[in-house]
């Protein structure tokens, strides 16, 4: 049994080859990575979840490097989706008129292989400062359109708790009906983060909804029901974002399991992503008629409130829009041509084919 200490855990994480060595017997596609160079995001696992994932394939994915990283697609970016244009304020990303989402963080409780956000993720910026907010503080009141706030990362959950509070007090000082969002993976990365009383505290700055992520049942340990409970009796409103990751979650089974266990946990299922662009990640990737499969099978087996929205960020700025059919304007040599709210039109690769792959 690992110490569950989260800051304990957090510092016993392994970053290095030889550290993870002492834990795992790395297969040859993952001593590939390292043989490169360690490329691209860097490794980062804490102690619970490499135990984890010693028992289980689809979590050892997320968490351990291939040489499958090292292959660039095309169409794959560093930021694939586009965010860097979007950003009036440092660390702040306007793409939707009516919400804007900042970066609290680039520290995460684990790096998982699918980020799409892998171009700011690690790289040892601090935490957002008191007086980085106040520039924060006046472009929002300069834009009263704007009625939510994301709060990303990176993980806000790795930073200090009194510090993390009072930047979502100083928000939550700016309007009373500002509704916050609180993305986090560490209710199935590092449980042991989250008590009654940090779940309180959260309460205590409501309207708050907690966003997290599971991609697979066998995140939903023991740990994690203990985390999700604390989170729910403390009266936050939870959901959860699932990545569709091939070969391990891309089943109708897989993720029916999922989405019905975590109603039981009380976290509606709220999206299943398409992966995004990122580079490095094509391996995880599914074809978008895989993923409409999986839906359709999926309306079959479970009840409506299971269901969460299948969806993309589409490439090249487009923003997020559901995976519809009725959305597809065309399927040509390029790929799926989607047509966003706006109007435009924004073409998604056909991942069934590798012929555009490069290494």
């Amino acid at each position: 049994m690992v110490n569950k200490d989260w800051k304990t855990l957090l510092k016993k994480s392994c970053r290095q080859e030889v550290s993870l060595r002492e834990t795992i017997t790395l297969s040859k596609e993952e001593e590939t990575w390292f043989d490169a160079g360690s490329p691209g995001l860097s490794l980062l696992v804490n102690p619970y979840f490499l135990e984890q994932a010693k028992h289980s394939r689809p979590l050892r994915s997320q968490c351990i490097p291939t040489g499958n990283e090292l292959k660039k697609a095309e169409g794959e970016s560093p930021d694939p989706l586009t965010e860097a244009p979007y950003s009036p304020v440092p660390r702040m990303i306007h793409r939707y008129p009516n919400r804007v989402a900042v970066l609290t963080t680039d520290q995460c409780a684990m790096h998982c292989r699918h980020c799409f956000r892998r171009s700011f993720t690690g790289k040892g910026n601090p935490p957002l400062k008191e007086a980085e907010l106040k520039p924060m503080g006046d472009y929002i009141t300069a834009h009263p359109e704007i009625r939510e706030i994301l709060l990303t990362g990176g993980d806000p959950l790795t930073m200090e708790t009194g510090l993390l509070l009072r930047m979502i007090r100083q928000f939550r000082e700016l309007s009373d009906s500002l509704v916050i969002r609180l993305a986090t993976r560490t209710p199935s990365v590092l449980p042991g983060r989250i008590d009654s009383e940090l779940a309180r505290g959260l309460a205590g700055c409501g309207p708050l909804w907690v966003i997290t992520q599971f991609n697979h049942p066998d995140e939903l340990t023991q740990e994690s029901r203990q985390a999700l409970k604390h989170l729910r009796e403390a009266g936050l409103p939870l959901l959860s974002q699932t990545v569709l990751l091939k070969g391990i979650n891309d089943d109708a089974e897989v993720l029916g399991e999922l989405f019905q266990m975590l109603l039981v946990e009380g976290v509606k299922p709220y999206y299943l992503f398409q992966g995004d662009l990122a580079e490095g990640t094509s391996h995880f990737r599914t074809s978008l008629e895989k993923g409409w499969e999986i839906m359709a099978r999926l309306r079959q087996t479970i009840s409506g409130l299971a269901m969460p929205v299948y969806a993309v960020d589409l490439p090249g700025g487009g923003g997020k829009i559901p995976l519809s059919e009725s959305l597809l304007v065309e399927k040509n040599a390029s790929g799926y041509v989607f047509r966003n709210p706006a109007g435009d039109l924004y073409t998604y690769p056909d991942e069934r084919s590798d012929v555009n792959e490069r290494n």
